[in-house]
Parts: C-alpha cells; structure tokens; sequence
C-alpha cells in the first residue's frame, strides 16, 4: 500500500468513525439519480455491478431490493464498510465487500456489466490518479457494460469534506474515461445536504466500447 493510500484510508476511517452515516454532507436516503441512470443502462437481476467508494451509502440496499445478487462495494475505507453490513444484516451475505483503495485494487477484467460511483472520482485532483482511475474502470467493465460516474458539477463546491476537488461536467467525466468509453446520457442533481445547503452535482452514464 503507498503512503497515499495508507493517508486516505486514515482520513476515512477518522470520518467515519467520528459522524453519523446520515450526518455526512453527501448522505442521501436513496441514491435516486444513480438508480434512474442504472436502470437506463440495463441494470437487471443477473446484473454484475461494482459500487465504488460505496461505503456506508445505501445504494446496495435499494439494488438488493430490487432482487439484483452479484453487488461487490468497494470502499477505502473499512469503517464504512461496516456500517453498510451492521445495516444489511443477513443480508450483507449476498454482498462481496472489498476493503481498499480503488487506485490500488487488483479488479478482475471484463468483471462488471455495470460500475457505479458517486463522489470517488471528483476527489481525484492529480491527473495520475485520475488516470489511474480510468484505467481500473476500463480493465473492469466489460465490453457493452456501463458507467455511471457522479460528481460535482462545474458550478458546484470546489471542496468536500475539507479536502479540494475536482469539479467536471458529464462531457469533462467522458472524455477522461476515454476512449473506453462514450457519454450515452447525463443528468443533474440539486442535492441538499443534511445540513441543508445544496450542491450541485453531474453525473455521465457511459458505454464501455
């Protein structure tokens, strides 16, 4: 593990283990928008899909409900990892939870029919990370498989959770991710956070070619 990943996963933990999961400024209910977008993308029962940066998100458990079976959640980290199982309960079984660093993960090739992140990538501000990330998204989505990658938009916040990040349209999030990649859709979001502010947020739904 480097020494950015060792720092990230302390930074992680430290959040996790010091705020509600429903307390954090990215907290929704239901991930409405990454439903609608994975759903346009084909999502089905037999669907593989990878959710990174899950965490403690409740995600995993709107697409169990919606009886889909083969769901790996990746997260830096472990702590928020957790809290998702301590939720599920029984349930968590039918989950493969990966405790690491996205940048640094062994993903399996061609794995995933359909990889869905909200807020990893805008995190990513040095174009090596960047292009670290493009590359696992490429190596990990099949051939027809989707992307559905959310962020914050260009006029969103220019930082999260104290830390700067980098704020992309859908267009900005496909061209990254290409050529792998294409833009099929994209869609924005007014997010209100716990706290009650808002954020503005864009997400690109894309076709690994």
């Amino acid at each position: 593990m480097t020494q950015d990943s060792i720092d990230r996963r302390t930074r992680w933990q430290r959040v996790y283990r010091t705020r509600s999961p429903d307390a954090v400024s990215w907290y929704r209910p239901h991930l409405q928008v990454s439903l609608d977008l994975l759903e346009l993308a084909g999502l089905a029962v037999d669907s593989s899909l990878i959710d990174v940066g899950g965490g403690a998100s409740t995600l995993v458990d709107d697409l169990l409900d919606r009886g889909v079976r083969d769901l790996s959640v990746l997260d830096v980290s472990p702590e928020a990892l957790a809290i998702a199982r301590g939720r599920l309960g029984a349930r968590a079984t039918d989950v493969t939870w990966l405790a690491v660093d996205l940048l640094q993960a062994a993903l399996p090739e061609g794995e995933f029919d359909l990889w869905h992140d909200r807020a990893v990538l805008h995190f990513l501000t040095n174009p090596p990370d960047a292009l670290q990330y493009a590359r696992q998204a490429a190596r990990a989505v099949r051939i027809d498989g989707h992307a559905v990658i959310g962020g914050f938009a260009p006029d969103g916040p220019e930082r999260c959770s104290g830390l700067r990040v980098a704020r992309r349209s859908a267009e900005e999030i496909a061209a990254l991710l290409a050529p792998a990649f294409q833009l099929v859709a994209k869609q924005t979001e007014r997010h209100r956070t716990p706290a009650g502010a808002e954020q503005s947020f864009e997400y690109a739904l894309l076709l690994r070619k």
